[in-house]
């Protein structure tokens, strides 16, 4: 057997030679000059030949007849020429060894050859598993990185995508070789659209297939930033399939629920360039005919964006050097928002046929049942955030938009609305009150109403009792569904006929319970604190206006409440919410007296002797606060003038 050193300095003239020296083999070969077709049989007897040269001009021959999809053909060249032939010659060519006269002029031949061959033999799934083709993926990342290899990228990233194709162990072993990092660092000097991009982003996408996006960002966190704003710029410049891919790719990465640490270091970036990319894309989808899939997808990379950068991603107006003419500021969000308007009407249709008339308890439906869940949750998220830009575009950003845009917005959110209220009665109807999908319809309708509370009134008006009696999958009783509407109760509770509705309904009940969780030792976890004033304030709307709209005692347990209020009241140290909390407490106090409270199974002195003590010390702070809380001090100070007779303990808590 030869050694491999041995061999080396075997290895023939400049390859471009090869083909002349091809012609001028002996005539026992039974090939001449004169006859230049050969077929594989020559070929073969060339590759299986005793000297280089000839392996060399039956690889030569190879590339030039034999089909990348001819796999019968393939399987019996690489039998012939043997692995152990083609790693001396990819070595050869990267310049691990000498090399015969022709000097490094030769090498560039020689790698162009091999690394051309290796690509096409792994056309064949069998080639490319074998072991002896996976160990190959370091020398050709090695390869890549030198300044021979720039001539080979395409074939050499044709190679890593066939083997990794091929096996978990190509995969395993790119990775472990530094490929993510070689990657990054070319990706930025290919062109746009070409195939080394499509290549590229095919590799990328079948490496997040197969492994843990969170272990890569542990392992490579600056090179998937990169990685991120190169397939942003071609999500953006590109009108063809390898736009698609771009969106599904930036979509594995950001909106992946591993994501968190690359979306933290997105935030920090100081170049924002990535993602007026993806802002263009998304508008180049939604506003061509594209298929209901691709947009979808879009909305969900929308979602994602508005959740890394804010809302105002939505608005801003950037021009790139890459990129057509600026749009209207207001383009991303009008698409963005119908495109959603859409979704949701589909959606929840297709979700009311599942859940009411399609075969149940069938996997099919519960699948299917689930995707849509999660993609009107997508849909839903991003209107949601959509009414919070609107709510704070007045402040900040009234001239990025259109004096029309606001009365489009507020058509469509409407129209949403409508569908949403219209998917909540059908459920209703079906008695179905249990569900995430409910919760998140209540929630939806909670954020629109808060910012136009007269929209869709009367059917609102309808389903309100409804809505505050949704619970959430893992939910006991409602809670979630009443915080969400809290500020549409809030405000309409101001007006006499707003405390009627929502008593009529049975919701001060809902309201009371909810303030309870909120304020007493439960572990009730709230996004927003502000429900907690927001239920306090409905509560005292309904307790202020308690004779009109004839709420009785016995109707509401205050028990619970009162308790509440008092596990309260030693857990906060600010006078606002002692006022707030002394309030409530004088109200209810004009319904009952010291001594039922104490006959109460479920009431004992300590709690009462804590409610005296929070009255006792709003009183006293009469003045300290200014007029800020001189509302609830009223309150305070009438009640006690009305009912102290009938609580003889609290005097010597006042009088201390």
């Amino acid at each position: 057997m030869i050694k491999i050193h041995e061999a080396l300095h075997q290895l023939p003239p400049p390859l471009t030679n090869i083909e002349s020296f091809y012609f001028s083999l002996t005539p026992s070969m039974e090939i001449t000059k004169q006859e230049q077709n050969p077929n594989l049989e020559d070929c073969l007897k060339l590759l299986k030949g005793e000297r280089d040269e000839q392996r060399l001009a039956g690889l030569l021959l190879v590339t030039k007849f034999c089909k990348a999809e001819d796999h019968s053909s393939l399987r019996r060249v690489y039998n012939a020429v043997g692995p152990r032939f083609l790693e001396r010659l990819l070595r050869t060519g990267m310049g691990k060894g000498s090399v015969t006269s022709g000097g490094d002029n030769n090498r560039d031949a020689y790698l162009r050859l091999s690394v051309t061959v290796l690509a096409s033999f792994c056309r064949v799934p069998e080639i490319a598993s074998l072991e002896e083709t996976v160990l190959k993926v370091p020398l050709i990342l090695e390869a890549m990185s030198t300044r021979n290899g720039s001539s080979v990228l395409e074939e050499c990233y044709e190679f890593l995508y066939l083997v990794s194709t091929a096996s978990g162990n190509g995969i395993t072993k790119f990775y472990e070789s530094g490929g993510i990092r070689i990657l990054a660092s070319q990706m930025s000097s290919m062109q746009d659209g070409s195939h080394l991009m499509e290549i590229s982003i095919k590799l990328l996408q079948l490496i997040l297939s197969r492994m843990s996006l969170e272990i890569i960002q542990n392992d490579y966190s600056s090179e998937l930033l990169v990685i991120v704003a190169e397939i942003a710029k071609q999500f953006a410049v590109l009108h063809d399939s390898l736009k698609f891919d771009s969106l599904h790719l930036l979509n594995v990465m950001i909106s992946s629920k591993d994501s968190a640490q690359l979306l933290d270091a997105l935030r920090l970036l100081s170049n924002h360039s990535w993602s007026h990319y993806v802002r263009i894309g998304i508008i180049a989808i939604l506003q061509n005919r594209v298929a209901a899939a691709e947009r979808l997808q879009a909305l969900i990379l929308a979602e994602s964006m508005v959740s890394i950068c804010g809302e105002d991603w939505l608005i801003n107006q950037v021009s790139t050097n890459d990129a057509q003419d600026p749009t209207p500021a207001d383009m991303c969000l009008l698409l963005v928002l119908e495109q959603s308007r859409v979704e949701i009407a589909v959606l929840l249709n297709e979700l009311a046929y599942l859940k009411y008339k399609a075969p149940q308890d069938t996997s099919t439906t519960t699948e299917a049942i689930f995707s849509k869940r999660r993609n009107v949750a997508v849909a839903y998220s991003l209107v949601e955030k959509i009414i919070k830009l609107i709510s704070n575009v007045g402040e900040n950003d009234v001239n990025l938009l259109d004096e029309r845009t606001p009365t489009k917005l507020i058509c469509q959110l409407n129209e949403t609305t409508t569908v949403v209220l219209e998917y909540l009665e059908d459920a209703r109807d079906h008695g179905q009150r249990k569900g995430d999908d409910l919760l998140a319809s209540v929630r939806i309708i909670g954020s629109y109403l808060a910012e136009v509370p007269l929209a869709c009134e009367e059917k609102v008006q309808v389903l309100l009792g409804y809505m505050l009696s949704v619970e959430g999958e893992d939910e006991q009783s409602p809670f979630y569904s009443v915080c969400f509407l809290l500020p549409l109760l809030c405000q309409s509770t101001m007006e006499l006929e707003g405390c009627k509705t929502l008593a009529s309904c049975g919701g001060h009940k809902a309201v009371l319970d909810c303030l309870s969780k909120l304020i007493g030792s439960y572990d009730y976890i709230v996004e927003d604190k502000g429900c907690i004033f927001l239920a306090c304030d409905t509560m005292l709307n309904l307790l202020l206006k308690k004779d009109k709209v004839q709420l009785l005692f016995a109707e509401l347990n205050f028990v619970d409440l009162l308790k509440a209020l008092a596990y309260w009241s030693e857990n906060i140290d600010d006078m606002s919410s002692m006022m707030m909390a002394s309030s409530i407490c004088a109200l209810i106090f004009d319904f009952t007296s010291e001594e039922a409270l104490l006959n109460h199974p479920n009431f004992n002195y300590s709690t009462l002797s804590s409610l005296y003590q929070l009255i006792a010390r709003c009183l006293a702070s009469s003045g300290q606060d200014g007029n800020a809380d001189v509302d609830l001090w009223d309150i305070v100070s009438a009640g006690f003038s009305r009912w102290a007779h009938r609580y003889p303990h609290i005097r010597e808590s006042v009088n201390k």
